[in-house]
């Protein structure tokens, strides 16, 4: 069966094809760029003046913005002096491609790599709370945002996760989710380091989702997870989550936010809301 490209690109381990030395060779690539750069925080390039404004969001606290992007969108216009642009899909030509894709190896090119989705804002003293968490965080150790699935799946312990709303990896954190065969991607039970075919079984009694590995190596390996509430964050979540009226480029069919989130969201009420409209650069 041929692997599905674009599952592939948004990371998701029972689509995985990719030959690991192609990976590392990339990485050395995106380690030598980063090799002078102690605070990355991974920013996801979707649209252009949503991108500009959370490069200087990250800069306003003293880390440095890591610009990837999405190859429907390719690469922004607006990159600051002082960001980082990298093509993390050069070497592998997909489709699609998630910040999932290069978080899941930030041990082979980072010792820390902080991230958040391409569709979050926060007020100041928000980015400054995050900063302190990130900057406070020690080598094995990572900061994510719990996800309990609601009353619904309170109990449901399987469906618990971590997502990449807003979070911090470090590099030995990242290695022990590799070794143990946990970490960001979709489909846990499908990663290349599941020691058995027993244990494979089992994992798919998991839900699927990204993070569901991170919570996975927190309750099983002891991993250490510094939870990041969502009610710190969520104002600036620019999300089709609980929006009854969200626009859909194709209705019914996959999500699209490079194409969507300016159809959905004036990018200039939310930052005067949020108490950052100075941050924003002017339209082109």
């Amino acid at each position: 069966m041929t692997a599905d490209n674009s599952q592939l690109g948004k990371g998701n381990w029972a689509n995985f094809s990719i030959p690991m030395e192609q990976i590392q060779t990339a990485a050395q690539e995106w380690r030598e760029t980063l090799k002078d750069t102690p605070k990355p925080w991974l920013c996801w390039h979707v649209s252009d003046r949503w991108c500009a404004l959370q490069q200087n969001l990250i800069q306003y606290v003293g880390w440095t913005p890591v610009i990837g992007f999405d190859p429907r969108m390719g690469p922004p216009k607006t990159v600051l002096p002082g960001s980082i642009v990298i093509n993390f899909n050069e070497h592998f030509g997909l489709d699609v491609m998630w910040p999932h894709f290069p978080m899941e190896f930030a041990h082979l090119f980072t010792e820390r790599l902080a991230f958040w989705h391409a569709d979050l804002l926060c007020r100041l003293p928000v980015m400054e709370k995050l900063r302190d968490i990130f900057n406070a965080l020690p080598d094995g150790a990572i900061a994510a945002v719990p996800d309990y699935g609601g009353r619904r799946n309170w109990l449901r312990f399987k469906h618990h996760r971590y997502w990449e709303l807003a979070g911090c990896t470090t590099r030995g954190a990242s290695q022990s989710q590799f070794d143990h065969g946990t970490g960001w991607w979709r489909h846990m039970a499908e990663h290349p380091s599941v020691p058995n075919e027993a244990e494979r079984k089992r994992r798919r009694t998991y839900y699927y989702d990204s993070g569901v590995g991170i919570m996975f190596w927190k309750r099983k390996f002891g991993g250490k997870v510094v939870d990041i509430p969502n009610s710190l964050v969520n104002e600036g979540h620019c999300t089709s989550i609980n929006r009854k009226n969200y626009k859909q480029v194709q209705p019914g069919g996959p999500r699209n936010l490079g194409a969507e989130i300016d159809m959905n969201f004036d990018i200039e009420e939310v930052a005067r809301q949020l108490g950052i409209a100075h941050l924003l650069p002017a339209s082109a």
